[in-house]
């Protein structure tokens, strides 16, 4: 059965890509980051297909590729082009899809809506949470805000450093299933990404 898997973090710099990767190897998945803001010769999506080994995921041309490194908002006015959720159509396809927000759930795309406003009920969101100080209240406000929208948070995944005590105190007050977590790895290639994609594979079931 296919779902949409939307992966959004807790911030920027939290390990969506990697995630996303997993993600999209794990399910056989097809992969689109809507909205990219700066790196377009290196974008998120270009990271992804570099790390995907499988031969059925699709990736999906970005429908806002912003020159410049800032919140979607601001550079899509650099830009002189108007974001705005209507514009944003889904790509069709035969397999599951991996979309990836940009920053955080409340990363602006306009003066009026969100990324939040690219979601929708039926998706499978799955959020991604880095240690820092700061960070349970950064995710336990996402997990809330997602609830609050009436947005199905699908699980959390744990990247960088492990904190059994942020991890769990996480886990227990927001009421999250924890879907795994990705270590602070040297690197990541496609045998890296692959071998996660197996231990995360039953648990998106």
């Amino acid at each position: 059965m296919k779902h949409t898997y939307f992966v959004t973090g807790i911030g920027t710099e939290v390990g969506k890509t990697v995630a996303s990767a997993i993600l999209t190897e794990a399910l056989e998945a097809d992969y689109w980051k809507p909205i990219q803001a700066g790196d377009l010769d290196n974008s998120d999506s270009h990271k992804v297909e570099r790390l995907i080994s499988n031969d059925k995921t699709v990736f999906h041309k970005n429908r806002f590729a912003l020159k410049t490194p800032m919140s979607p908002h601001a550079a899509a006015e650099i830009d002189q082009v108007k974001i705005t959720s209507k514009k944003i159509k889904r790509p069709k396809g035969e397999n599951s899809l991996v979309i990836e927000g940009a920053g955080g759930l409340l990363v602006p795309i306009s003066d009026k809506e969100t990324i939040a406003d690219l979601m929708q009920p039926e998706d499978r969101i799955i959020l991604v949470s880095r240690h820092y100080l700061g960070s349970i209240n950064h995710t336990l406000l996402t997990i809330e805000a997602l609830e609050s929208r009436d947005l199905n948070c699908f699980g959390i995944i744990f990247s960088g450093e492990e904190n059994k005590s942020t991890e769990s105190i996480i886990e227990k007050m927001g009421g999250i299933k924890v879907l795994g977590r990705i270590e602070q790895e040297p690197y990541f290639d496609q045998n890296v990404i692959k071998e996660y994609a197996e231990l995360f594979r039953e648990k998106l079931k």
